[in-house]
């Protein structure tokens, strides 16, 4: 660390770190800036666990609030508030130079921070407050409800001095639908490590996860709801089993209760193995044991972090098309139209019987992760956004 390096308190409310793909985003961002020289701390919700050597502070624990899978709470409002209280302390004592906050929670408590402290805030755009809540079913599209959210949503979206977004398409609505100003709004897609992520030995992984040695094994990773497509995923596999398809399904992530049960009720059980949750650390032996991957999510905008970790690994991917998994894949993906799970089916059918194809196609991913996706290469980015920020609050 240098001797006068830029201080930045990073919010997080969400229980980080809980191996999703938002924090995902918020560890992989924060452990570049600190290998640049950046004096990033994570403040975060008394849920979770700290990775790596990332100081990470928490508000007081709430023994009722146990919730660390995606999806809006009306309990959120009063944890917010304690992380508010939180990152007031933190700040005190750290004088940062700089907010930098993920997701819309973060960027409101944000501005208040802002506002206190008179320092940038930087906002970390993850995708549309009110998509996503309607997404969970939370609220109704249309309603009454839905419209104050819209507005609350707008509101948030001018709080920030700037916003970086995890994909293109959501830079561009923010432009396009929110109105938000060109030059104060930057795509900054995710990236992968591929220090970390990267292939191994196939056959040691199989053994050591007791996974079928001689038949294509198709990997998911990630949340399991009906958002990332799991339900579609589900119907692809009942095709390809009556088809008599010779696969076999790797699905990583949780909750999976619900979906251990969808599956047996389909008579999938013989071809589906469901880890439950597992640690992002273990997660390049896991996909290393595949031969190709999915992700069926049915996002338009939001961003897919997973395909990155799928691409450091060499895997194939089947995904539907959609822009977001057009920039990120581009010539190397596998793509299946829109939210259809009998073309889904057939992809998968197509890419697991290619044998020669799998391979072509894993060397190109891995090489396209190494020489597009770094993420020291967004860490870059951001710290030259930090610089910008801080030029023009001194001006």
């Amino acid at each position: 660390m240098p001797d006068n390096p830029i201080k930045v308190i990073m919010l997080a409310p969400t229980p980080y770190f809980s191996d999703r793909g938002c924090h995902v985003r918020i560890y992989e961002e924060a452990k570049a800036l600190r290998q640049l020289g950046v004096d990033v701390r994570i403040v975060t919700y008394h849920l979770g666990r700290d990775l790596g050597q990332i100081p990470t502070y928490r508000a007081c624990r709430i023994p009722w609030y146990k919730k660390v899978e995606a999806g809006p709470s009306w309990q959120k409002p009063y944890l917010d508030i304690l992380l508010l209280f939180k990152a007031m302390r933190i700040a005190r004592i750290f004088s940062p130079d700089l907010i930098h906050a993920h997701l819309h929670e973060g960027a409101l408590i944000g501005f208040f921070l802002k506002k206190w402290l008179q320092v940038p805030l930087l906002f970390d755009y993850q995708g549309s407050l009110t998509a996503e809540i309607s997404a969970h079913r939370f609220i109704k599209k249309k309603s009454l409800l839905h419209k104050v959210f819209a507005g609350l949503e707008s509101t948030i979206n001018n709080l920030a001095d700037f916003i970086v977004t995890s994909s293109s398409p959501s830079a561009s609505a923010l432009v396009n639908d929110w109105h938000m100003q060109a030059n104060r709004v930057q795509a900054l897609i995710d990236g992968v490590d591929t220090d970390d992520f990267r292939p191994y030995s196939k056959v040691d992984c199989r053994k050591e996860l007791n996974l079928p040695p001689d038949v294509p094994i198709v990997g998911f990773l990630g949340l399991l709801n009906e958002y990332q497509g799991i339900d579609i995923l589900l119907e692809a596999i009942s095709i390809l089993k009556g088809q008599n398809t010779r696969t076999f399904f790797l699905v990583m992530g949780f909750p999976e209760t619900e979906y251990v049960k969808k599956a047996k009720d389909l008579g999938l059980d013989s071809i589906i193995r469901f880890t439950g949750r597992i640690d992002y650390t273990l997660a390049p032996k896991y996909l290393s044991a595949c031969d190709l991957a999915v992700s069926p999510k049915i996002s338009l905008s939001e961003a897919n972090g997973k395909l990155f970790n799928y691409m450091a690994c060499g895997l194939p991917t089947i995904v539907f098309d959609t822009p977001v998994n057009r920039e990120i894949l581009g010539e190397i993906g596998a793509y299946a139209a829109y939210s259809d799970a009998s073309d889904l089916a057939v992809q998968i059918a197509m890419l697991a019987t290619n044998t020669p194809l799998i391979e072509e196609l894993s060397e190109k991913s891995r090489e396209k992760a190494v020489q597009e996706h770094s993420w020291r290469a967004r860490g870059e980015t951001l710290l030259e956004l930090y610089h910008g920020l801080l030029k023009k609050s001194k001006a």
